[in-house]
């Protein structure tokens, strides 16, 4: 039986998440399969895989065939990797020791470069998230600059129209004074 190890769609339209699965060549894609190996979603940043990396290796040294997507899948769990320094062992160009051994520097320095990338991308939003307080400050500033000078403005007009009544209203009380002292 060609089996292959494939994704099979689940989710919503246009919010779509797979199951990593090996199945039967000939199987439809969301049919039968003999055994799920992991998940994988696309949706998130970066995209989130699950993956039973002990079956997922079984199933490759018995030979069944990724697509290309679950190649890549597979290659950037290390999967692949794991299965060429094996091939390397068999074959006898070292010892498991060593092939156990590049596999881990092999694993740190992949997890190193993820973290690099997962950091470079929170700098990138607290930069951008700072950039806005930024501007929206200076906004609310000039906001604030124009309200204070709209109330500078009707606080004088005020003045002066109080000042106008005052004096429109003391020649009015003076000129019945002046009147009743004649």
């Amino acid at each position: 039986m060609a089996t292959k190890i494939r994704l099979q769609r689940h989710g919503r339209k246009s919010y779509a998440f797979y199951q990593i699965v090996v199945a039967d060549s000939r199987a439809p894609r969301d049919g039968k399969f003999i055994e799920r190996i992991g998940s994988y979603n696309p949706n998130t940043n970066p995209a989130t895989v699950d993956l039973n990396f002990e079956r997922a290796l079984y199933w490759l040294q018995v030979g069944a065939q990724p697509t290309d997507t679950t190649r890549n899948i597979l290659s950037r769990e290390g999967v692949c990797m794991k299965k060429h320094l094996l091939e390397g062992v068999k074959k006898g160009a070292f010892d498991e020791a060593t092939a156990e051994t590049k596999f881990q520097a092999w694993l740190k320095n992949k997890q190193a470069s993820v973290q690099a990338v997962k950091d470079k991308d929170s700098e990138a939003a607290k930069a951008a998230a700072k950039a806005r307080l930024e501007a929206e400050k200076e906004a609310n500033k000039a906001k604030a600059e124009i309200v204070a000078k709209k109330k500078a403005e009707l606080a004088a007009a005020e003045a002066a129209k109080q000042a106008e009544e005052a004096v429109a209203a003391a020649p009015a009380e003076e000129a019945p004074a002046a009147e009743s002292a004649e």
